[in-house]
């Protein structure tokens, strides 16, 4: 099942009553995850900062400033609410379609359209089944990914796959560009392919999954997003685009005050790439300056280049800003 568990753009669910023609007979497709719908469903209001109203999310807001009924936005906490689905009865979808919803549709939302539920997936299934699919694949350094779309079914991602294509992956591509590149592709596969979902015959050439060569996406989480300098630079550069939605790398670094004590400083590394070639010396542990990047050593003798970071606090800087305000302080990786 899709899930989206870091604030991706790709996040919310909203769900659509269009019509798409099957022959001669007009037939309701209920979409989750495109902001031009009919009914909306999607997550309920928050409260962002402290004392303010509660806020619709981006999807809601989308609708409501283009005049959709507020009345066909539904907010329920979970996809299996009988209240909801009771609304989702009354839309009487012949077809449903996900991009990126958070949650597992249970089977009774599953059993309501009759041309079923089709996911669309960025990854080759069975290939990065779960949360984070593109984060994971870009962390693992991979060199193609692609797009599947595949009917939902109650086991995670594991549905029959309809159509896939796949995608070259540069190494300089992060997590949220690579993500929309997937979802465009996706799109237009799904366009492809909706008139056989929808007469049927898409299930017929459907493919089952191979659940052998399964393997899994899960959640990222926050610890993992700090970078250890004691991996080769392309390892981390890797972590860098994966973690660049959410929550960004981060890393400590040492700046020697005038006493010759370390001050730490905790910053995030917002872009990074692999030097290829490094004549600089200094201390194992020193960062230089080059051109316009940080050079940290990092290990097996490769060479990561910062060129963007974030203090906290501060906005986004670029390196040369960042060491021009160190002032010939003397700066290290911490160890």
């Amino acid at each position: 099942m899709p899930r989206c568990s870091q604030p991706l753009p790709c996040r919310f669910f909203c769900c659509a009553a269009t019509s798409a023609a099957a022959g001669t007979k007009k037939k309701n497709v209920v979409f989750l995850g495109s902001p031009q719908v009919a009914a909306v469903v999607t997550r309920p209001p928050a409260t962002k900062n402290r004392g303010r109203k509660p806020m619709p999310s981006a999807v809601a807001q989308f609708a409501l400033d283009r005049g959709f009924p507020g009345d066909l936005i539904f907010t329920p906490e979970r996809a299996g609410e009988e209240s909801f689905l009771s609304d989702l009865k009354e839309v009487r979808p012949e077809l449903c379609i996900t991009a990126a919803y958070g949650n597992v549709l249970p089977q009774r939302f599953l059993d309501i359209p009759p041309c079923g539920t089709v996911n669309i997936y960025p990854s080759l299934l069975p290939l990065y089944r779960g949360a984070a699919p593109v984060q994971r694949a870009l962390l693992d350094g991979v060199a193609e990914t692609g797009v599947s779309l595949a009917y939902t079914v109650r086991a995670l991602d594991a549905g029959p796959v309809i159509a896939s294509e796949k995608f070259p992956v540069d190494d300089c591509i992060k997590a949220l560009d690579l993500l929309d590149i997937l979802f465009n592709i996706g799109s237009k596969l799904l366009l492809d392919e909706l008139l056989s979902v929808l007469d049927g015959s898409a299930k017929q050439k459907a493919k089952p999954q191979d659940d052998s060569k399964a393997t899994l996406a899960p959640k990222m989480n926050l610890d993992e997003s700090w970078l250890t300098f004691d991996e080769e630079a392309k390892v981390l550069h890797n972590k860098v685009r994966a973690f660049a939605g959410w929550p960004r790398t981060r890393a400590k670094l040492q700046l020697m005050n005038q006493n010759g004590e370390p001050d730490v400083l905790d910053i995030k590394v917002i872009s990074t790439k692999v030097s290829t070639s490094c004549n600089k010396i200094g201390d194992e542990n020193q960062i230089l300056f080059s051109g316009n990047s940080l050079l940290v050593p990092c290990s097996g003798s490769t060479w990561l280049e910062v060129m963007e970071l974030q203090l906290p606090g501060k906005k986004v800087t670029t390196a040369r800003n960042f060491w021009n305000g160190l002032r010939g302080q003397k700066l290290l990786k911490s160890t």
